[in-house]
């Protein structure tokens, strides 16, 4: 039987308001540093929402409060490195709890690991991913012409991970149009999706960054549930009062041809 530190948890959350899922990470974040959970990486996606990083400025957010509000976007603060983001359903987000003491003790070589699962999970589909210098993320394009594939930003608590990534897959790119992505002024966002042209399900990638991490990071990618974190959480954690989100609150995603 493998050892706590070389298993995984893999939680599928579905697409989960953004506030609860931050809470979530929080509680993930003190039971792995008691060691009562081995590392765990939640994926979902989370209905429209911005939020800006603990470096990030303001004024890379391009519309007001009262324009989001009648769009349906929340806008979040978050403990994270990096700028202003947009997540939205058809983007695959993933938020590790990672004991970086049990793996190597290097933020910089944690995110280099983030990036490369991505680069790694978009080359399944034969698309050439790649890093940016001074630029985090995976990027494609021809250089001068990159466009953003994928961000990521994280925050580090003794050595334990929370916040992670964000892959654009089937993503309403117009939303982007709300922010300047990551603070780059003259850089675009782009989906998985968009590059192949043609329909492109979450589902059909999330199999690949899980097999990838697991790769990547030395773990054995090992599914978990909502109740095995129950079983472990406290009560009165976000876990147990967590809603689920209906997609047809949200309509069809874009899809190429209607993408920003």
């Amino acid at each position: 039987m493998k050892q706590a530190q070389q298993i995984c948890w893999v939680v599928d959350l579905g697409l989960v308001p953004y506030g609860p899922t931050r809470d979530l990470q929080h509680a993930l974040v003190e039971a792995r540093k008691a060691r009562a959970i081995p590392d765990v990486l939640l994926l979902c996606e989370h209905p429209h929402v911005i939020t800006l990083g603990r470096n990030g400025k303001r004024e890379h957010l391009r519309a007001g409060l009262p324009v989001l509000s009648q769009m349906h976007v929340e806008f979040h603060h978050t403990d994270r490195g990096g700028d202003i983001t947009y997540h939205g359903p058809g983007q695959i987000v993933g938020y590790p709890v990672l004991d970086l003491a049990e793996h190597r003790r290097d933020v910089r070589w944690y995110v280099e690991q983030l990036e490369e699962v991505m680069i790694r999970a978009t080359a399944e589909f034969g698309v050439p991913g790649t890093r940016l210098e001074d630029k985090h993320g995976v990027w494609v394009g021809t250089p001068g012409n990159e466009e953003k594939l994928a961000a990521l930003g994280v925050h580090l608590s003794r050595w334990v991970t929370s916040h992670g990534l964000a892959y654009n897959v089937s993503t309403d790119l117009r939303f982007f149009d709300l922010i300047v992505p990551c603070g780059i002024p003259d850089k675009r966002a782009t989906s998985l999706e968009r590059l192949l042209a043609r329909a492109v399900s979450t589902g059909e990638v999330r199999p690949h960054l899980v097999s990838h991490f697991g790769n990547v990071f030395e773990r054995a990618m090992i599914p978990a549930s909502r109740r095995d974190l129950e079983a472990i959480l406290p009560a009165s954690t976000a876990l147990q009062a967590m809603p689920s989100v209906s997609r047809a609150e949200f309509g069809s995603v874009s899809r190429t041809e209607g993408a920003a």
